[in-house]
């Protein structure tokens, strides 16, 4: 079971209440929920609201590269560890690289958040610039490049390290349109109209500014998040980073952690859309409980097990 979707849609508390209904757990397919302290920017829900376990939350320290390559190993024996149990775990996140990595097969031939190779290319992007470290890869793999904005330097030197290892880019994407299924799920995508999703996120950044958001940034600069391969270019830490550093005005961060929020939505929707298992929930024309009705429904047609007290009190 699966619950995908953008950003500020709603995952989170339909989740817990379907894995509530389970008698299971919540896993996060979210890659920045996965580094402690960052939890204001990042959505998640606090550990007093949740009715169930979260797992997959709070396994790394910012400072770490967490990769989709460990998060498939920790998700999947998580998951396993569910199964075994007699429980259907509820797969809930927004990454989507995270969510194949767990339900698809998926081959990360390193297994490592870290490679020399990744190292000596990051440090190639710093001496070439952006547009360089591109032109490096659009010289040794046109095909992968083409695929790559010059300015995406993660991306590209990704795309680099795995020519040395003789594997291509261009060729992994391709593959990510062709799943090869690990784990039979229903997979549930929450969606919404494009302006009602704006206002939800431009709300939820709003509401993180007002419980602390800047205070955490600063906690987590002090931890080193500035220096944080991955943490630190997050959505909202990146912006607030730069406010608290001086280097950006606190409206213009604002701003700027909206329009990414929403760029972001849009990079999700168009993941999701590609993979034709997913069946999309009008979230403008449906409340979070039916929603929630619809997904247990639909799981205990299809042999998902509902716990006995929740079967009692339906």
């Amino acid at each position: 079971m699966a619950i995908v979707g953008p950003t500020a849609s709603g995952k989170s508390e339909i989740a817990d209440a379907v894995a509530s209904e389970f008698g299971s757990c919540v896993v996060s397919a979210d890659a920045m929920q996965v580094y402690r302290g960052m939890d204001i920017g990042t959505a998640k829900v606090p550990v007093g609201k949740r009715s169930r376990p979260l797992l997959l939350v709070d396994v790394a320290e910012v400072g770490e590269a967490y990769s989709a390559a460990l998060y498939q190993r920790d998700a999947r024996a998580a998951i396993d560890r569910e199964l075994a149990e007699g429980r259907t775990p509820v797969l809930c996140g927004g990454t989507g690289l995270y969510v194949r990595a767990a339900l698809d097969e998926m081959d990360f031939p390193e297994g490592e958040a870290e490679s020399p190779a990744r190292r000596l290319w990051e440090e190639r992007a710093r001496e070439l610039g952006d547009e360089g470290i591109w032109r490096e890869l659009e010289r040794r793999d046109p095909e992968s490049a083409a695929l790559i904005h010059p300015h995406n330097v993660r991306r590209t030197i990704r795309a680099l390290e795995m020519g040395e290892r003789g594997v291509s880019y261009a060729k992994q994407v391709r593959g990510l349109h062709t799943p090869r299924v690990h784990y039979e799920a229903r997979i549930w995508g929450l969606a919404r109209g494009r302006e009602a999703l704006y206002r939800s996120i431009d709300s939820r950044v709003d509401d993180m500014l007002a419980h602390g958001f800047v205070d955490e940034v600063r906690a987590l600069a002090d931890k080193g998040l500035a220096s944080a391969p991955t943490a630190s270019q997050a959505i909202g830490y990146a912006e607030m980073l730069a406010y608290c550093a001086g280097t950006m005005g606190y409206d213009d961060a604002v701003a700027k952690m909206k329009r990414r929020s929403r760029n972001y939505a849009k990079r999700q929707l168009t993941w999701f859309r590609r993979d034709p298992r997913i069946m999309w929930i009008d979230r403008d024309s449906r409340t979070a409980a039916e929603a929630r009705r619809m997904i247990v429904d639909d799981a205990a047609r299809h042999g998902a097990h509902v716990a006995e007290d929740e079967k009692d009190a339906r």
